[in-house]
C-alpha cells in the first residue's frame, strides 16, 4: 500500500520531524527508545497509537536503512507477518518551491502458510484500514510541519 502527499516543508525539515521519537503526536499515546545513539540504522522503539475505534496498538520499529533526507526504511515485526515501512522525501522540483513529496508505502510479509491465506482472505479489507492510517500519518506530519513553519515565522517578526 503506498499513499503520498504533498507537505509546505523542505526536506530536511520534513526529515527532522519525522526522525524526531522525542515528539508525541495526536495518535501516539507513548513511545519508549529501545536504543541509545544517534538516529539511523538500528534505532528501535515501541509506540502506543490510538486506533479509530478507540483502541491502541502497541507497534516495535527498527530502522532498517536512513538516507537523510531521503528515505527512512522501518522493520516492524509482527504475529504471523512482518512489516516494512519505507519513507520517501522528494525535495521541491524547482528553486524557491519549499514543498516535499513524501510517498510512504507499507507492505505485510505473511511468514507462515496460514498467514498467507488470511492475507489472501482479508486483503482488501486490510488495505483500506492500512491506507487510513497511512494518510492519517502523512496528514499529522504535515500539520507538524505547518506548526514549526509558522513557529520560524513568528520568530523572525
Amino acid at each position: 500500500m503506498t499513499v503520498t502527499r504533498s507537505i509546505q516543508a523542505q526536506s530536511n525539515d520534513v526529515w527532522c520531524l519525522l526522525t524526531d521519537l522525542t515528539v508525541r503526536t495526536h495518535t501516539t499515546l507513548d513511545r519508549m527508545v529501545l536504543t541509545d545513539g544517534e538516529f539511523g540504522p538500528g534505532t528501535a522503539w515501541r509506540e502506543v497509537r490510538s486506533q479509530p475505534d478507540g483502541s491502541a496498538l502497541t507497534e516495535e520499529f527498527v530502522v532498517v536503512e536512513a538516507e537523510p533526507p531521503h528515505r527512512l526504511v522501518l522493520a516492524s515485526p509482527g504475529t504471523g507477518v512482518d512489516y516494512r515501512v519505507t519513507w520517501t522525501l522528494r525535495p521541491p522540483r524547482r528553486r524557491g518551491e519549499r514543498d516535499t513529496v513524501v510517498t510512504v508505502t507499507q507492505e505485510a510479509i505473511p511468514s507462515g502458510a496460514r498467514s498467507r491465506i488470511v492475507a489472501f482472505l482479508l486483503g482488501g479489507l486490510a488495505a483500506r484500514a492500512v491506507a487510513g492510517a497511512l494518510c492519517r500519518d502523512l496528514a499529522e506530519l504535515a500539520a507538524r510541519a505547518d506548526t514549526a513553519a509558522r513557529a520560524d515565522t513568528a520568530a523572525w517578526r
